[in-house]
């Protein structure tokens, strides 16, 4: 029976793999085939631009997003405000939504709910522990997402933490060569690949559609959620108000993103002693015990065997 139970888990899993895999091809085969039509030289119609999308792209990815928009409307207001600001943090994966967030909650809670639920009948189990393991698999598929969208959160934040010392040094490269502050953004946003380029990059967008430059900072902060983040935006803001100059405000910046960088490095490498005790204790310390002491076991048990008689 637990052969039977495992091999139905392995079906199921693959079927979903497949299935995504499936709809992550059609959708990167759409712009190739819409190349395609236009290199032909006929302008197409409505319906065979229509057609020529792929079917999961036509008929799964909408069908797809109006149940999770339909599910995300028994969220209330105050956790779709929560997810907001978690996918801004996150840097917005694959282009998702609150209402796609929350509504794949709702979706991993009921698929996985009836997932253990008919898996568990398979067995000799009652039915009343079958909806108490069902609905607490339920809970767990209900914050998998959440867990995964804040380890995406926490690694964007250490890659975003980890360039922004060299970021601040190219900022006042471009800024000490005769560019602006937003210009110097721009340049660095063109050449650099990285979380914080990214941010960059949409710091200059807001600046050109006519936000303030301090507002967009601000919102910069806190998108990132770092408190070097923080502080940069606050000396920056300063100095933009006050009339300092950028160059110099970069370059004091610069230098303490190197400090800080440093002694972030010192405190890992004093805590690595503590974290390896752990495992030492528990996992290496038995098994050297085991090596040592095990031959001596049986001497020791027709010892204690003698005395006893």
């Amino acid at each position: 029976m637990a052969i039977l139970i495992l091999l139905f888990g392995t079906v199921v899993a693959g079927a979903a793999l497949a299935l995504l895999l499936g709809l992550r091809a059609g959708w990167q085969t759409r712009a190739a085939e819409e190349s395609r039509f236009y290199a032909a030289g006929a302008a197409p119609t409505l319906e065979e631009v229509e057609l020529s999308r792929p079917f999961a792209d036509r008929a799964i990815k909408p069908a797809v997003t109006r149940l999770l928009a339909l599910l995300s409307r028994l969220a209330p207001r105050h956790n779709l405000e929560e997810v907001q600001w978690k996918l801004e943090v996150a840097g917005r994966p694959h282009g998702w939504t609150v209402a796609d967030v929350v509504g794949l909650r709702v979706l991993s809670a009921l698929v996985l709910g009836l997932l253990f639920f008919l898996l568990l009948g398979l067995g000799p189990s009652s039915l009343g522990s079958r909806l108490l393991l069902a609905a607490a698999f339920g809970v767990v598929g209900f914050y998998l997402p959440m867990l995964w969208l804040n380890l995406r959160m926490r690694q964007r934040k250490r890659a975003i933490l980890r360039a922004l010392p060299d970021g601040l040094d190219m900022l006042n490269v471009c800024v000490g060569a005769g560019l602006g502050f937003d210009a110097a953004l721009s340049r660095v946003g063109e050449r650099w690949q990285s979380p914080l380029a990214d941010e960059f990059n949409r710091v200059v967008a807001e600046i050109r559609l006519g936000k303030p430059r301090r507002q967009t900072l601000n919102d910069l902060a806190t998108r990132t959620d770092l408190s070097e983040v923080e502080s940069f935006v606050a000396a920056i803001v300063q100095a933009d108000q006050l009339g300092v100059s950028i160059a110099k405000v970069l370059r004091t910046q610069a230098e303490q993103m190197r400090i800080i960088r440093r002694q972030r490095a010192e405190e890992l490498a004093r805590q690595a002693t503590i974290k390896m005790l752990f495992p030492l204790v528990f996992l290496i310390f038995p098994a050297l015990l085991a090596v040592l002491l095990g031959p001596a076991v049986p001497q020791i048990m027709e010892t204690f065997r003698n005395l006893g008689r």
